[in-house]
């Protein structure tokens, strides 16, 4: 969600691993406390964000620009009965020299948070970058090309052991030719896969990859381009963002209509079922108004009917220093922000341990 976080509004289910066989979509691994309820999303959670705060600050103060998530960060959500979290870093922070080691400093703050949230069945690593480093687009510079496949090389061999670990390849590619997006794409899958690493991996399309924008390009849409997707190891799925506001921006207030949510993704819905693939709804979210808290709800009921192919879902946001950032779900100590009755609606695993 990088463009809200510019606008500046920031001042156990242990062992769940999706994977995907010719049969479909299975639960693996050490089951849940008690079993989803059929039909519904796999796994559904939210992004904890503060990790990313501060991008024009390279690398920034630790705990003054930025912060990671600790376990007292997630314990609100992990008590309702949530079972992902998404993470949003910056790749800068992580990598501070192209093609170069990662940085062992932050990489050690990273596994300290990982190890804080370790109650969640699924944390989403998400370089919050908009297929940029360092403010350029990939692809615009020599051999930029390679830069991402290099990162997600680099994380791929630290985390490759960890399956509760996914991978978040990019936030929100926008502004780019998405043949060449495409490639990339192609190159990361296969440099992470070289590695052994066999995580779930979360695929992003072009145009911030909203749901609502999916087929808008005619033959460079990412419909067009992301047909017939593949990865060696057949665990991936596609990473959609949809916003309820006017323009799916997730800046505004208000919400574009009660059904606004489905409506937007309807089209993708049909395409990930003729493609015979999954999604996750990596980031949405609305204020507390009441037309907007039933936009919420709505979309929360078109996830679980079509959860054939919305494998899950997490909410932007919550996280540390979000202050009264109208969207956000971080408690005001015991007292829930009025989203979450929302949310709790749509969580069937009940109480997670």
């Amino acid at each position: 969600m990088t463009r809200r976080l510019r606008m500046g509004q920031a001042s156990t289910i242990a062992g769940l691993l999706l994977i995907m066989s010719s049969a479909g979509w299975l639960l693996a691994a050490s089951p849940p406390a008690s079993p989803p309820a059929a039909g519904k999303p796999a796994y559904y959670g939210v992004n904890l964000a503060s990790a990313e705060f501060a991008p024009e600050k390279i690398p920034g103060v630790y705990a003054k620009d930025y912060i990671y998530p600790s376990r007292q960060t997630g314990a609100p959500f992990l008590a309702a009965g949530m079972n992902s979290v998404r993470l949003p870093i910056l790749w800068e922070r992580i990598q501070p020299h192209a093609l170069s080691p990662l940085d062992a400093a932050e990489l050690a703050r990273l596994d300290r948070s990982l190890a804080e949230l370790d109650g969640f069945a699924m944390v989403i690593l998400d370089p919050h970058n908009s297929a940029r480093y360092r403010g350029q687009v990939l692809t615009k510079a020599p051999g930029s090309i390679e830069l991402m496949p290099d990162l997600w090389r680099r994380l791929a061999e630290h985390y490759k052991g960890q399956p509760k670990i996914a991978f978040g390849l990019m936030n929100e590619p926008h502004d780019m030719d998405g043949k060449e997006w495409r490639t990339i794409l192609d190159r990361t899958v296969l440099a992470i896969r070289a590695t052994g690493a066999r995580n779930l991996l979360l695929v992003p399309g072009i145009r911030w990859t909203g749901g609502h924008s999916w087929f808008e390009g005619g033959d460079k849409s990412n419909a067009a381009l992301l047909s017939g997707f593949t990865d060696p190891a057949n665990n991936f799925l596609f990473e959609i963002h949809q916003y309820l506001d006017a323009n799916s921006s997730g800046t505004s207030r208000q919400c574009a209509g009660r059904t606004i949510g489905r409506d937007r993704l309807v089209m993708l819905t049909q395409w990930l079922r003729r493609e015979r693939a999954g999604a996750v709804l990596a980031e949405f979210g609305a204020s507390s108004s009441a037309e907007c808290l039933a936009s919420l709800d709505d979309l929360l009921d078109f996830l679980d009917t079509h959860a054939d192919v919305w494998r899950g879902w997490n909410y932007w946001a919550a996280g540390d220093w979000w202050g009264d950032y109208s969207y956000g779900i971080q408690p005001d100590g015991a007292t829930d922000k009025p989203q979450m009755a929302v949310l709790r609606r749509h969580l069937h695993y009940g109480q997670a341990h």
